[in-house]
């Protein structure tokens, strides 16, 4: 077989290593998803199995002088030129380098909008542990240690007061 099935096969099973199926299954909430994601990583094995056995071997070498005997070695001769004159063509890639500049910006704004998402989950934690705080600390709590925590709220009630808008 050519270098370039072998290739393919080995490329195939390093990918195969990196990818986190037990982490991808915990991610699906119902049955049918489960299903389909079971029918795709079976095949895919089935893919990378065909491919770790079909192409990652070279072919046995031709026996050229067992056909002499057999066949004749001018027949035979015709044959081994034929095969020995094939010619198989190299695989050239013309699509990933269209594509390399898109998913490498896309990389870029995934790693963006994770660091938003950890920001913004970091934010929201320190808001659930201040409502949690205020929830345990809300029956014996006073206005003005209220007001304390929050100063714009203070300002808010004390304007309307000055205003003499009671709020109906």
């Amino acid at each position: 077989m050519s270098g370039a099935g072998k290739k393919v096969a080995d490329v195939a099973f390093k990918a195969s290593k990196d990818i986190d199926w037990e982490g991808m299954a915990k991610l699906l909430v119902s049955d049918a998803a489960r299903k389909e994601f079971a029918n795709l990583r079976r095949t895919f094995d089935d893919v990378n199995s065909t491919l770790q056995t079909k192409f990652s071997q070279e072919p046995e070498p031709i026996d050229w002088e067992y056909y002499r005997k057999g066949i004749g070695s001018r027949l035979v001769d015709m044959y081994k030129e034929a095969y020995e004159s094939i010619e198989i063509p190299k695989f050239v890639d013309t699509v990933t380098p269209q594509y390399k500049p898109k998913f490498d910006a896309l990389l870029v704004e995934l790693k963006e909008a994770e660091e938003k998402s950890l920001k913004e989950s970091e934010r929201l934690e320190k808001e659930i542990a201040e409502v949690q705080e205020l929830k345990q600390k809300i029956s014996t709590m006073t206005a003005d240690e209220y007001f304390e925590k929050h100063p714009e709220l203070k300002k808010k009630f004390d304007d309307e007061i000055r205003n003499d808008n009671w709020g109906y």
